[in-house]
């Protein structure tokens, strides 16, 4: 799973599989998502609320506006049942003319929920990845909720002038609730932007009403984008969208954090799979571009891809953006 983070933090270690069974239970047809436990001993002691809500409210503003209809990856991947018979994996993948893939990821058990929701659009439009990355175990949550640049803003000014300027407003209203969560290294701050909301927090209803709150408003600015993009009708552009988007999956298939919870979920080759086929769809698609053609500086002297998770770099500490979205460094 993605906790966005995980583009160059160090919280791996954060994951650990579930030991207690937890059903969660998702209809393609309503995208309802509902909870059973598999034994009447079982107390969910996590969190005092649940992330359902997100995906279904997500998906209902969608639908005001955009025609959904499911992926094929839905009926592939809707549920996967763990390597100990139990523990449950629901998926929701969804698509409309200009949006390739939508689609969710939701786990939980006694010890932690984990809440994955991404949007990826269609190469003719150079439209933002919605990027929604939430862990909660019993003492902390872990946040990562941004509108990821489908170019790097660092090249391309006129890129952010587009899509971030008229929207800078949404971060700080929950600046104070979620402050800066701590390091990041460059290798992970070329994939946010300005928007970027990297929080760590102890759980509270207040703070997860902010969060829903959060959600629904970049959620809400992302869906608008897509609408009002205009498609490119330049092959040329065209190929520098669907590789810039190539780019961006293979470092996420490649360097996700939650890679070792999966491997304990399901097996190692199930969890690549996920990983490349459901989570970052699109990196056997889009491009033909190894990890190593992109990032040459992770190729070890074997020729094998680093398993570190930053090689290069400086640590951001605070906030490396000021409030009109300007990099400060």
């Amino acid at each position: 799973m993605s906790i966005s983070i995980g583009f160059g933090s160090s919280i791996g270690s954060c994951f650990n599989a579930p030991t207690h069974p937890l059903r969660i239970l998702a209809s393609p047809k309503n995208t309802t998502i509902k909870l059973r436990t598999t034994s009447k001993r079982f107390s969910f002691r996590v969190s005092a609320v649940s992330y359902k809500e997100f995906p279904e409210s997500a998906l209902q503003e969608t639908r005001k506006k955009v025609l959904l209809e499911p992926s094929l990856l839905q009926e592939k991947y809707s549920s996967i049942t763990g390597l100990d018979g139990q523990t449950q994996l629901e998926m929701l993948a969804f698509k409309s003319p200009r949006i390739r893939l939508l689609r969710s990821m939701a786990i939980e058990n006694q010890t932690m929920q984990v809440f994955d929701f991404a949007g990826f659009m269609e190469p003719e439009f150079d439209t933002p990845i919605f990027c929604a990355n939430f862990f909660t175990s019993v003492n902390m949550n872990i946040v990562v909720l941004d509108l990821n640049p489908l170019h790097q803003l660092s090249d391309r000014t006129d890129y952010q002038e587009k899509y971030y300027s008229n929207i800078m407003s949404i971060y700080p209203k929950y600046a104070e609730i979620f402050p800066w969560g701590g390091k990041l290294t460059g290798e992970s701050i070329k994939f946010f932007s300005p928007l970027v909301m990297w929080t760590r927090f102890s759980s509270s209803q207040e703070k997860h009403d902010a969060l829903f709150s959060a959600f629904l408003d970049y959620y809400q600015a992302w869906l608008e984008m897509t609408i009002q993009a205009t498609e490119e009708m330049d092959p040329a552009q065209v190929r520098v969208n669907r590789e810039a988007q190539h780019k961006y999956l293979t470092w996420r298939a490649q360097k996700d954090p939650g890679h070792g919870l999966l491997k304990k979920l399901v097996g190692e080759a199930k969890a690549k799979e996920l990983l490349r086929d459901f989570l970052f769809n699109g990196v056997d698609e889009l491009g033909t571009k190894s990890f190593i053609d992109y990032f040459p500086e992770y190729q070890t002297e074997d020729g094998a891809v680093s398993d570190k998770r930053s090689i290069i770099g400086r640590s951001f500490e605070t906030r490396p953006w000021d409030s009109t979205g300007h990099f400060i460094g």
